[in-house]
């Protein structure tokens, strides 16, 4: 499992995802359609920049109460589990019910929580709440929607594959999320990423440049794109 060195992680926070995607395109390692979440998924605070971590997963329900009384009790067993992971870390939650996002798991004070357990970001397929404060503090939120209350949102079981918008993501996976949405990077291509988007997006440069300039013409144009394909 490479590491999410310091010089890395700056490095993708330069990048977005869609220059991310399109240089895993480049190692035919996966369809084009596919390591990537639908728009289900909405970037809550499209103006912090882009995150990635590995992925800490978990399972919730929302919508019904407890056999006994209240609340459901606190599970501090998944707050240990988000500790074996190395950082920096993004939790990926999977809402179970059958209409989720009724209850947010993540609000202000779990959002608090998770930052000090060295998370940057949650990606949930269900919702969150108290955007305001938690925008304030940094951390990046991706989910399907805001939410009023909690409802009844606890923690079912962690650690597992789980799947938000559309994508399947297993603890410890590669996350990358920015305004655009989500995606999972290999982690044997990894640290050639960076490169690699930089290679293509100067590459895009040149045909932006002949785009604007008086020089374009379609014959241009045709070998600047075919040299790119190359």
């Amino acid at each position: 499992m490479p590491q999410l060195t310091p010089e890395l992680i700056a490095a993708f926070r330069r990048l977005d995802t869609c220059s991310v995607s399109n240089a895993i395109e480049t190692f035919d390692c996966r369809l084009r359609n596919e390591g990537f979440a639908d728009a289900t998924l909405r970037c809550l605070f499209d103006d912090l920049p882009p995150v990635v971590g590995r992925a800490v997963t978990a399972r919730i329900h929302c919508s019904a109460p407890p056999p006994v009384g209240h609340t459901y009790p606190d599970r501090t067993d998944w707050w240990s589990y988000i500790l074996k992971v190395p950082p920096p870390r993004i939790v990926v939650v999977e809402d179970a019910d059958p209409y989720p996002g009724t209850g947010a798991f993540v609000g202000e004070v779990h959002a608090a929580i998770l930052q000090a357990l060295g998370c940057v970001a949650c990606v949930t397929s269900g919702s969150v709440r108290d955007l305001t404060a938690i925008h304030a503090s940094g951390f990046h939120c991706f989910a399907a929607s805001p939410a009023v209350s909690h409802a009844y949102a606890h923690v079912i079981d962690f650690g597992g594959r789980v799947t938000v918008g559309g994508l399947g993501i297993a603890s410890g996976e590669v996350v990358y999320a920015d305004r655009h949405g989500v995606l999972t990077i290999p982690d044997d291509i990894l640290d050639q990423i960076p490169a690699v988007a930089d290679r293509s997006r100067e590459a895009e440069q040149g045909i932006l440049r002949l785009c604007r300039s008086n020089g374009f013409s379609l014959d241009t144009l045709r070998a600047l794109v075919q040299e790119h394909a190359e």
